[in-house]
């Protein structure tokens, strides 16, 4: 079979598309603009017409649809375009460029319009307070186009306790937590996305309600008289507990007061639903030991723990001589060694001039006093042998300077 020349010659005649019509994608609210050209078009005539409708759009120079956000530009009377302005979603399908050629001749190209997800909030937990050991069921719906991942995750990044597994991301609309507890409360996030910027999310804080709990790290202090001593517990609760001191007669200790300012001083720091509380006594005094109490409330319950404050022995007074021996050796430098030595349960200091280090064995000093020799000055330590230990250094002091050669 042999073509025909006179039918190629008129199929040359004719116009033609010298391009597809691109398919584009466009976000919601932004511009589109499909192109269309046509070579060797003479007196024919170019038309656009939304396929779906079947509605003509322009034909030639001229805009038909009384779609005021679609206009017509052309140039060289080769390339039409079509621009929509602000797409919406109803603009989303199939546009045919055409031209009245018998039979007509078209090509068509699809106008995507993609949406950014949004959340529905009418579908969508607000804040929630629950009880704990309750079951608690958050849930999230968003829309957009393509239809949004949904996801849930923590705000603060820890992992979620859900059906016995720690987990960082919960996929789905729908998050549920059985048996809440203290340790699921936190502030939630549900992240919407499609690939089609910006991802969305809301903030869902969940409260879990329970009565105050409290843990004291010692139960039982001691502080010698002088001594300033610090009590201290730890509490859980929420709402948030009211948190105070008593004495062991059931007196309110209140800080920074003409009557108890001076003496106790109370401080509380919170984190989350933990609280952590003090309670300072300043120069504790015979009357400041005994029980002290510290107690937590709130609306669901009450609870306290007991302190005991007991008086311990203080530390052994320690007397040296060395100022007394510098003052005295007419500038001679005495060696100082640092040699702890047991009175009872505390440690002396024992400081010598050039020679061997004089030790003494645990309890020495309990049943009577070691003092200064000749060559070494001896700390003495115990109210008892105070005296005797001053009279003794400085007659053994006046018998050394004696016997030095002048």
């Amino acid at each position: 079979m042999h073509e025909n020349p006179s039918d190629f010659n008129t199929e040359a005649s004719f116009p033609r598309f010298a391009e597809p019509i691109p398919n584009i994608t466009v976000t919601i609210g932004r511009d589109a603009l499909l192109a269309c050209v046509v070579d060797n078009l003479k007196g024919y005539k170019v038309a656009w017409v939304r396929v779906d409708t079947q509605t003509i759009l322009s034909i030639h120079h001229n805009v038909i649809t009384q779609n005021p956000r679609i206009s017509l530009t052309y140039n060289d009377h080769r390339s039409w375009y079509l621009h929509i302005r602000e797409v919406e979603e109803s603009d989303r399908g199939w546009y045919m460029c055409q031209v009245n050629t018998d039979p007509m001749r078209s090509r068509k190209g699809y106008l995507q319009v993609v949406v950014p997800p949004a959340i529905i909030e009418s579908m969508t937990s607000n804040d929630m307070v629950v009880r704990e050991g309750t079951n608690v069921t958050l849930n999230c719906k968003a829309k957009g186009f393509p239809e949004p991942y949904v996801m849930w995750r923590r705000e603060d990044g820890d992992e979620m306790a859900i059906s016995g597994e720690n987990v960082n991301v919960v996929d789905g609309e729908i998050l549920h937590i059985t048996k809440v507890s203290r340790l699921h409360m936190a502030a939630y996030l549900c992240v919407a996305s499609n690939g089609v910027p910006p991802s969305i999310s809301k903030r869902v804080q969940l409260r879990v309600q329970f009565p105050p709990m409290l843990s004291i790290p010692n139960q039982l202090e001691g502080a010698y008289v002088g001594q300033d001593v610090v009590l201290e517990c730890h509490t859980e609760a929420y709402p948030a507990s009211i948190n105070y001191w008593t004495t062991e007669r059931g007196d309110m200790i209140i800080s920074d007061t003409s009557r108890t300012g001076d003496k106790f001083e109370t401080m509380s720091r919170n984190t989350g639903y933990t609280k952590y509380m003090s309670l300072k006594i300043r120069n504790v005094g015979p009357a400041d030991f005994g029980s002290y109490r510290c107690v937590a409330k709130n609306s669901l319950g009450e609870t306290d723990g007991l302190i005991k404050l007991d008086e311990i022995p203080a530390p052994t007074t320690i007397l040296t001589t060395e100022s007394l021996y510098n003052n005295r050796s007419k500038g001679r430098k005495a060696n100082k060694k640092h040699d702890p030595m047991m009175v009872g349960d505390y440690g002396v200091e024992e400081w010598k001039e050039n020679g061997p280090s004089i030790r003494h064995p645990p309890g020495a000093f309990h049943n009577g006093a070691v003092c200064p020799t000749a060559h070494t000055v001896t700390v003495c330590c115990g109210v008892l042998f105070l005296l005797h230990c001053l009279v003794s250094a400085l007659t053994t002091q006046h018998q050394y300077q004696r016997s030095q050669p002048r």
